[in-house]
């Protein structure tokens, strides 16, 4: 419980202030340091890959909604 403690007290220290750069972080390095812990007391290293993977899906989220807005403008030109 002690290095979970730690690793999430790390991310939030280590996370940047632009909310923009830490998209999907903390909540992926929240769900990869619970997993790391119990997969062998491993919170740390299990809050850092959490907090890539978090990052890289939701910038994938947010391009595919920005991908399905600009098809919907181009189909529909005089949409509001």
């Amino acid at each position: 419980m002690r290095m979970l403690t730690t690793a999430a007290i790390l991310t939030a220290i280590l996370v940047p202030a632009s909310q923009a750069q830490a998209i999907g972080c903390v909540s992926g390095a929240i769900a990869g340091g619970v997993a790391g812990h119990y997969a062998g007391h491993h919170a740390v290293l299990g809050a850092m890959g959490g907090c890539a993977v978090g990052h890289h899906l939701a910038v994938q989220k947010k391009r595919e909604k920005e991908r399905r807005i600009e098809e919907e403008r181009r189909s529909n030109p005089y949409a509001h």
